[in-house]
């Protein structure tokens, strides 16, 4: 009986050795697999309604979105519509009064620069549009200019045809976009960007130029570049997830 358990006791301790001879590692390596969501973000442009309230006259709306494809890289896109009514003056007299209305869609991709921590989805975007507007003008008033005022010394003649609209206007341009995106709740993120446009085409009528093009803004004489901000809400539908990419670690020099 003795021999019997001095055998088992031998055989248990070189188990215990073949099991010791394999090294032990310090360093396991991590077998979670960390997902990120990808998926569609709509909303719409808070800066563009909030104007349509408070100045009477303007009226407009932007509805923006984007779509993940990438860990950095989005799909993006505004499309709106908006009127504006505005008066030119030379010299505190005014010159002429117009409308401008019409609807834009501008197209192109955001890359977000920010590293997030993970369960995080914020950024800081750089991107570009190509943008296109379809518009009219109405001339609602408007006075003549005369350099000889010796009978009417105060005023400009009023025009002979008042209300007059100017159709099938058009115009495109490029957009360099600046901005940032934050996520306010649970899917619910808060957004601003400047945006900075160089015109590339812009069709108008020989009699009256285009002085305000929609989603572009206001258009400068002599110059091609224009100036407009976004301030937007929106929220995310994810659609899918993906497993994030892990950077790998350089090796150590000694």
């Amino acid at each position: 009986m003795l021999r019997y358990f001095i055998s088992i006791i031998f055989l248990s301790l070189s188990f215990l050795a073949k099991g010791q001879d394999k090294p032990v590692d310090l360093q396991p390596k991590d077998t979670v697999e960390y997902k990120q969501e990808y998926g569609l973000r709509i909303g719409a442009d808070i800066n563009r309604l909030l104007f349509s309230f408070i100045d009477e006259d303007y009226t407009g709306f932007e509805i923006v979105g984007d779509y993940r494809i990438t860990e950095k890289l989005y799909l993006a896109a505004e499309l709106g519509n908006e009127e504006k009514t505005q008066t030119e003056e030379l010299s505190n007299t005014p010159l002429y009064n117009y409308t401008s209305s019409g609807s834009y869609i501008k197209l192109g991709v955001d890359l977000n620069t920010y590293e997030n921590w993970f369960g995080m989805n914020n950024a800081i975007i750089i991107g570009g549009r190509y943008s296109v507007a379809s518009f009219s003008q109405t001339l609602n008033e408007y006075s003549i200019f005369e350099s000889n005022r010796f009978f009417n010394p105060t005023e400009f003649l009023p025009g002979a045809q008042p209300g007059e609209e100017f159709s099938g206007l058009s115009a495109s341009w490029l957009e360099f976009v600046f901005g940032i995106k934050a996520e306010l709740f649970a899917n619910i993120y808060i957004g601003m960007s400047a945006r900075l446009g160089f015109l590339v085409t812009n069709k108008e009528e020989e009699r009256f130029p285009n002085l305000w093009i929609p989603g572009f803004n206001r258009v400068t004489d002599g110059s091609n570049f224009g100036v407009s901000y976004n301030y937007s809400i929106s929220y995310f539908i994810p659609l899918y997830k993906k497993a994030k990419k892990k950077k790998e670690k350089l090796p150590e020099t000694e």
